[in-house]
């Protein structure tokens, strides 16, 4: 995850320098595009969500602080803009299959279980599919791009006792899909700990 943003940059965006702007959409593109396609589950909707976050980060640049990175602003832009354009879920892709991975204890098999394992994977990918929007960019933004509570609630435009609701109920979703001897403990010094959120 980017947290800071190279000097100066704003300033040189804001004077209409172009070359900065390029600079800014290389140093963000990939944490935008990662949370659209893991919204949209399309890599071609992503793409053009990516284009259309930045097109609208060009045109208020003037707006943009210059004290503070701009990419939980440009993460918000993103998330409204997903909802905005999907009308139907889609079939899950990467990146939300590392997030799957971490849910379920020893993924890492012998052979003769490999099919059990595809098997949970394809269970938490529905079920991660069939989340309430709100709940899914809470996972998405909290375990997929590691941000904080707080981070994750701002972004969201929530405060933090909602964020950890939200974090709390998916989670406990989630793993209600799971054997019982395939859940991750919860008690385990996790981001994927369901009592760090109660």
């Amino acid at each position: 995850m980017v947290s800071t943003q190279p000097e100066g940059l704003v300033e040189r965006i804001q004077s209409g320098d172009m070359d900065a702007f390029e600079e800014f959409f290389n140093t963000y593109k990939r944490p935008v595009f990662t949370t659209a396609l893991a919204i949209t589950r399309d890599p071609f909707l992503a793409e053009e969500i990516l284009q259309d976050c930045f097109v609208k980060a060009y045109r208020v640049r003037h707006r943009l602080r210059r004290d503070v990175s701009p990419l939980p602003w440009l993460q918000r832009v993103t998330t409204n803009l997903c909802y905005s354009r999907i009308a139907r879920r889609r079939a899950l892709v990467e990146p939300i299959t590392q997030l799957i991975t971490n849910l379920v204890t020893d993924l890492t098999i012998r052979p003769d279980q490999v099919a059990e394992s595809r098997e949970i994977i394809e269970v938490l990918q529905r079920g991660i599919d069939a989340l309430p929007p709100k709940q899914q960019t809470a996972v998405i933004l909290y375990y997929l791009h590691g941000y904080s509570l707080a981070e994750a609630a701002e972004i969201a435009e929530c405060n933090v006792g909602t964020m950890k609701s939200r974090l709390h109920y998916a989670l406990k979703a989630l793993r209600s899909l799971l054997p019982a001897e395939r859940r991750a403990p919860a008690v385990r010094p996790s981001r994927l700990a369901v009592d760090e959120l109660s």
